[in-house]
Parts: C-alpha cells; structure tokens; sequence
C-alpha cells in the first residue's frame, strides 16, 4: 500500500476535476450523493459497508475502521437514514476520515456544522432498525461505482472519486500537470489573452473539419 500521507499531501495540491481531466477512467460517484457537513474534502481508504434500511452494520463499521479510513456505505439508494449526529461524534472521536452512505442520513441541526465530512443521497428522519449484521468490508456499489475494502476515496466541492491505491501515486502526479497548465492559461487569460491563444482551437476545428484525429490543448 502506497504512503497515504504523502498521497494525500499531493491531493491538497490539486482537486477532483483534475484528477478526472488526468485519468478519463476515474470512477465518479453520482451528484446524488452530496455533501452534508461543513467540511467536504475527504482522502482515505475506503472501510466498506453494505446493509439495507438497518444500521448497525454502520455501527460496528465505525466501531471498527482505522483512524483515517472513510465509511463507505451501500445503502441500496434507500431513503432511510442509516446515520446520524452520534455515528458522526463517534467518527469524530475514532478519527475516521469520513461517512459517505448511498442512502439516508439525520441531525442536519449538528451534522451541518460537523467538522467530519459526512455525505449521504438522502436526508430524513425515519431511522432503520438495528437487528441485521449486515456486511463489512466487502466490494459494494456506492453512487455508482463498485467500491472495494482500501480502495482511495476523494472529495472535494466538486464531487466524489474513488482511486486504486495503486495507481493513485501516477493519476495525482497526472492531475498536478493538469493544475500547472491550468495555472499558466489563467495567467495568459488574465493578462487580457484569449481562449484561442491559450489552445490549438483553430487547428484543432481545422483537423476535425478533415475527419482527422486531434486533440485540443494547451500551446
């Protein structure tokens, strides 16, 4: 397993966007699943969960995850809350990295000022039971994508991603080129240039116009 600290040292250098302008074949959870708590930025290795309309399993989840890793829950996209302010506490106090549960989640009075980041698809009061096991770190869907016990989990104000931690290294370097490029067609942008000095448009159409291969980017 890669160095998660120096991983996540090269996350805060870049965002969600460039990670997925970097590697096309990011897996993006869906925009269903938002962010409910004052923080939103999330690095950490996913503790999978997977339980419908009963908690407990997300119970013993955060009972028993390392300091760090990131709940991830496969609700079955049920609107039923299968946490709530104490599940958020009890992240807190274990220092888990954060919640992210494809179904419910309750106490917006308290998990909107959280400094855990808590995502969910729905908020609503009606609570599961708490009589199933359920099943903890197995490969489970989670806004779209299968999500595997370890695999990185990312967020930030754009969204969600997840990432094989083994290729997490190389897709974060990639994702840094992006924000340096970035950088330099901002400067050219500030200083009063255009989109089409920034980039190959005008060849870039041209080539397209003959049925030809290309790419836009960067000059």
């Amino acid at each position: 397993m890669p160095n998660t600290d120096d991983l996540q040292a090269r996350f805060r250098a870049v965002d969600t966007t460039a990670i997925c302008d970097a590697d096309r074949t990011t897996r993006v959870m869906d925009s269903g699943i938002r962010a409910r708590s004052a923080a939103n930025r999330i690095f950490g290795p996913a503790f999978t969960v997977r339980c419908r309309e009963d908690f407990l399993a997300v119970l013993r989840a955060v009972e028993t995850a390392e300091p760090g890793a990131v709940i991830v829950v496969d609700g079955g996209g049920r609107e039923t809350a299968l946490g709530g302010e104490m599940f958020a506490r009890a992240a807190l106090v274990r220092g888990l990295g954060g919640v992210v549960v494809d179904g419910g989640y309750r106490d917006m009075a308290y998990v909107s000022t959280c400094e855990l980041p808590v995502y969910s698809r729905f908020v609503t009061p009606r609570a599961g039971t708490a009589s199933q096991l359920g099943e903890l770190q197995v490969p489970v869907t989670c806004g779209g994508v299968v999500v595997s016990p370890g695999d990185l989990v990312l967020a930030d104000d754009e969204g969600l991603v997840v990432l094989d931690p083994l290729r997490a290294g190389e897709v974060l370097d990639a994702a840094l080129a992006v924000k340096n490029t970035e950088h330099r067609v901002i400067e050219l942008l500030d200083g009063g240039k255009t989109l089409s000095d920034a980039f190959n448009v005008t060849e870039h159409v041209e080539a397209l116009h003959r049925g030809e291969q290309s790419v836009l980017r960067a000059v």
